[in-house]
């Protein structure tokens, strides 16, 4: 049985019933099983200690695509322990897949792309769209306004930690696909169901202001399924994704990411 407090025996039966084994497939079954899951920010924050925070009952959209992806890679791997949740949990969301201290923790998605794909957990996919281009940023936020994590307006040797580790994502290379080719019928074909996708934004200092899912509907459009801060839930959004994008100037396009098998 799949070790989540949320899931039944019944939804269990469900997982091992669809005989599903592809890691897109599973993603969505997940998403879609999400659906309704209140929004929560800071679920992770803890200003006396770093845990490996586990609640599928608040999701932000990063710990949404954690946790989807540590029920998809427990699935594929036929491991069904609350542990092996957990561990793979762990791996997704930490450095070297190993929890330490909050500077341990992969809180820019740049780096949570590089690190996991070091490690065969994950693969970028956007260069392989058409149309994708790349642009050269500096990814520094956190470290530029202190004051708004609690752990690095109250902590200089975190705040140094932190600090250091932008330091290796200077003028970093960020490949991403232009919102405007969202509406092209070749990148529609490329991108997947169950892909994870991240928003390039324009914010100074920062490199994806928030993940979620592809989900295409019958005739081959692109939505996002995410957990939604302005929605208060996870829910599959009402626009297509290049409408979706388009409501703020800072979207500039999406980079694209999946499981690797």
């Amino acid at each position: 049985m799949i070790p989540i407090q949320l899931l039944s025996p019944t939804y269990c039966t469900k997982v091992y019933d669809s005989k599903l084994d592809d890691a897109n497939q599973l993603v969505l079954f997940y998403a879609q099983s999400l659906l309704g899951t209140p929004y929560a920010a800071h679920t992770l924050e803890d200003e006396h200690q770093e845990w490996l925070t586990i609640n599928i009952h608040e999701l932000d959209c990063t710990t949404f695509v954690e946790t989807l992806y540590a029920l998809t890679r427990t699935t594929l791997d036929g491991r069904y322990s609350w542990r092996d949740y957990a561990d793979n949990l762990e791996q997704v969301r930490y450095r070297d897949g190993k929890m330490g201290d909050y500077a341990s923790r992969l809180h820019y998605i740049s780096e949570w792309i590089v690190d996991n794909r070091n490690r065969g957990n994950l693969e970028e996919v956007t260069s392989d769209l058409p149309h994708a281009t790349a642009m050269m940023k500096t990814i520094d936020y956190m470290t530029s306004h202190r004051e708004a994590y609690l752990w690095l307006s109250q902590n200089d040797t975190m705040f140094v930690k932190i600090r250091n580790i932008e330091e290796g994502y200077r003028n970093h290379r960020i490949p991403y696909l232009k919102k405007s080719y969202l509406t092209n019928k070749q990148v529609k074909s490329a991108l997947r169901s169950g892909d994870f996708v991240g928003l390039v934004t324009s914010i100074p200092g920062l490199d994806i202001s928030h993940m979620g899912v592809i989900i295409k509907d019958e005739k081959g459009e692109l939505y996002l399924l995410d957990a939604s801060q302005t929605a208060g839930k996870v829910i599959i959004e009402d626009l297509p994704l290049y409408r979706y994008l388009s409501k703020s100037k800072s979207n500039i396009g999406i980079r694209e990411i999946r499981i690797m098998r």
